[in-house]
């Protein structure tokens, strides 16, 4: 049988699934490998699928390809749109969305074993297609890690994954050493004292506190980062109160923050951790703010010999001028989990996904920031083709090359 891939993907892009609970998308996952004869499980690490493609000795090559979608309403006017809506981890209704492109990874992956499977006379080795859950939260590899993915199914001997992206269709981004940065995710809970809002004098008010505290954390990159090096602090989310006469009792931040290596982290985390502090001083809070980190997760560390070997293999399918250093992404993933486990070499990569002339015509205006839609914006709208297609060539090509 042959996979309609487009007619998948517009199926998968129509039916987004928020973290941990991709049970329709993990149901379409193992119906597909199921007609390709391949030996699959589902459930790994809750809601993921694991196939593996035994072929005679080799090395052993995993695959993974993430799967869940974010709470965004979309935007994109597309025909095949989403209009799917879900319940977050907080019990609240929300638009769901494939606004990072996880519906054409899996796509992809199933395109590439497909033709894995139909050219399995030219190849040897094993090949273990992984099918992740809850990258958004940072902790979909974690979780199959825990359910014992590394003991069930045979080790990796290289890791290789890919991420669609906003650069022009059909270009490859890859670099060796930190291709994606670390990152953590706080919780930052201000206790004040709550009251009417006609007596603000009786209360000390956390909505003020968040502000101030908003703003300070600002000058932490501007102020006192080198500007030679690479860090983010993003607030991402501010909850407090329920009515416009009443101070809450509690303000609640969600932070987001971005790092190169261990020790930028260190220093990072130390400034937020003054700054909230003292700003809740600063407003006289009678308990000390409550910080808690929801996730953490590694720099996406490219292997340099296998991702030389990679480029390689990249400029001889695609022609010389396709791959491109696209630089550190502040972006952050949790696909290194695996190979860090496995003590494996990982070489992990982008590929464009916007139309060509559009993204020329962005740049001739120096319109990039502004026209073309990135990752986690409800507008992001990677054209079909040639997107679908490089993308299955590309795992392809980088799986044949480190097998047998």
């Amino acid at each position: 049988m042959t996979i309609d891939l487009e007619a998948l993907y517009i199926d998968l892009h129509r039916h987004p699934e928020l973290s941990f609970q991709e049970t329709r998308t993990g149901g379409v996952v193992a119906a597909r490998l199921g007609e390709l004869g391949i030996e699959y499980e589902e459930g790994i690490g809750k809601t993921g699928v694991v196939g593996v493609i035994a072929n005679g000795e080799g090395p052993v090559v995993w695959l993974r390809a993430d799967m869940d979608a974010l709470p965004v309403k979309e935007l994109t006017g597309l025909e095949y749109a989403s209009t799917a809506r879900g319940t977050d981890p907080a019990g609240n209704d929300v638009p769901v969305m494939h606004a990072c492109g996880h519906d054409l990874h899996v796509t992809c992956l199933l395109g590439a074993l497909e033709r894995l499977v139909a050219t399995k006379d030219e190849w040897a080795g094993t090949i273990v297609a992984v099918f992740q859950p809850a990258e958004e939260y940072g902790a979909g590899s974690q979780a199959m890690i825990a359910d014992g993915v590394l003991e069930r199914y045979p080790r990796p001997d290289i890791v290789l994954g890919q991420h669609v992206t906003p650069l022009p269709a059909g270009t490859i981004g890859v670099r060796s050493g930190t291709q994606m940065a670390a990152s953590d995710g706080l919780t930052v809970t201000l206790l004040g004292r709550g009251g009417h809002g006609s007596r603000p004098h009786s209360t000390i008010d956390p909505v003020v506190m968040a502000a101030a505290t908003v703003m300070r954390l600002q000058t932490i990159v501007s102020r006192e980062v080198d500007p030679r090096d690479v860090a983010v602090v993003t607030v991402g989310s501010i909850h407090a109160g329920l009515k416009n006469n009443i101070i809450p009792a509690e303000a609640k931040l969600e932070l987001s923050l971005r790092y190169p290596d261990e020790d930028a982290r260190a220093r990072v985390l130390a400034k937020v951790e003054r700054v909230v502090r003292a700003e809740a001083q600063a407003s006289g809070a009678e308990e000390e703010p409550v910080i808690e980190i929801d996730h953490t997760l590694p720099p996406t560390i490219n292997d340099v010999h296998a991702t030389a070997q990679l480029t390689l293999a990249f400029d001889r399918a695609f022609g010389d001028g396709t791959v491109v250093d696209p630089g550190m992404f502040t972006g952050s993933e949790d696909v290194s989990w695996f190979a860090r486990e496995a003590g494996a070499p990982l070489v992990f990569w982008f590929w464009g996904g916007i139309d060509q002339q559009k993204y020329a015509d962005a740049k001739a205006g120096d319109t990039i920031d502004r026209d073309i839609p990135t990752n986690h914006s409800p507008y992001f709208a990677p054209v079909i083709q040639p997107t679908l297609d490089r993308g299955v060539d590309a795992l392809v090509v980088a799986a044949r090359e480190f097998l047998g």
